[in-house]
């Protein structure tokens, strides 16, 4: 790998960073009304909104607001809630751990279900990718009433709504995250295993493949010894997309479910234009699959060199074909 491979890496992420920043800040811009319209909304004069927006900066153009948003964001302060006045950054920290648990179940479920799903798929010869494309269509509200109506409905396993117990944590409370994080890990599992599946395929068309189950190897050490180092990578680059995926789906499923994470407080924070909240609660989704593209890319990269020396995954004579952003194979 080229030693200055990890800068142009990161330099490309960095961009596309300060990219998201601007269409979070325009995203908000076309948000109608502000805090200045809803804060007083019914109990003031058009002159009192008028020099509370000024009050609130609000009057400024966007350009210079958007600078100073970047500044406060590189400088570790983005910004007081217009609504009470609070840091961002505090409301955000109550809110965090919450979230990070959440996403945190949810990956690891998502990743035991897409390995399980290829390992079934690899058992049958690759067939299952259209039960697997048929599960991902299914929409998030359709798990959460499923999942809601059999395990906390007809089952009575697990509470309805996951609230956590004031100043608790999620930890401390693992039936509240059994329902968000279901419906989050399934539907995401089903689309991992879709996007994996055509790789896996592809692989057990290999000649090493067919030559080592006409061997007689198992089918599990076939898997372990000649399949598995074909697809780690595209794995991580598949992670990386549900990473970001499954926070990013944390604001529908924490407001159906009542959780207490940053998702929610992002959908509050819509509905009364509290911007520097909402952008702030926007940018987390982006961040995380950013920082796992960079990952992905970083260890594709030094696979590719591995297996220019003789110590990578292409020690058989192939190199691994990693799927593109829209899960394609090249």
């Amino acid at each position: 790998m080229s030693p200055r491979l990890p800068a142009r890496l990161s330099a490309r992420v960095a961009v596309l960073a300060l990219a998201a920043t601007v269409v979070v800040f325009a995203a908000t811009e076309l948000l109608p009304g502000d805090a200045g319209d809803t804060r007083d909304a019914g109990r003031a004069t058009e002159e009192e909104i008028a020099a509370r927006r000024v009050e609130l900066g609000l009057d400024r153009p966007a350009p210079v607001r958007y600078l100073l948003w970047l500044g406060g964001l590189l400088t570790g302060d983005p910004g007081r809630s217009l609504i009470t006045g609070r840091p961002v950054a505090e409301i955000l920290g109550e809110r965090l751990p919450a979230t990070t648990a959440l996403v945190a179940v949810s990956l690891l479920l998502a990743t035991l279900l897409t390995a399980l799903a290829l390992l079934l798929a690899h058992l049958r010869g690759g067939r299952g990718g259209s039960i697997a494309a048929g599960l991902a269509a299914v929409p998030q509200p359709a798990w959460a009433a499923v999942l809601g109506g059999l395990l906390a409905g007809l089952l009575g396993w697990v509470p309805p709504v996951s609230l956590l117990p004031p100043g608790g944590s999620a930890w401390s409370s693992p039936q509240a995250l059994v329902l968000p994080a279901l419906t989050l890990a399934l539907p995401s599992a089903a689309y991992a295993t879709g996007l994996l599946q055509g790789v896996l395929v592809d692989t057990l068309r290999r000649p090493h493949v067919v030559d080592a189950e006409r061997r007689g190897l198992s089918p599990l050490a076939v898997l372990w010894r000649h399949v598995v180092p074909f697809l780690w990578v595209p794995a991580l680059r598949v992670g990386a997309l549900l990473a970001g995926g499954i926070t990013a789906g944390t604001a529908l499923v924490e407001t159906i479910f009542g959780y207490p994470g940053i998702g929610g407080l992002l959908v509050s924070a819509v509905a009364v234009r509290d911007i520097p909240v909402v952008q702030a609660a926007a940018l987390p989704p982006i961040l995380v699959l950013l920082a796992g593209v960079l990952v992905a890319d970083l260890v594709a990269a030094r696979s590719g060199a591995g297996a220019g020396d003789g110590t990578g995954a292409a020690d058989e004579g192939f190199r691994p074909r990693t799927p593109d952003p829209i899960g394609g194979v090249r």
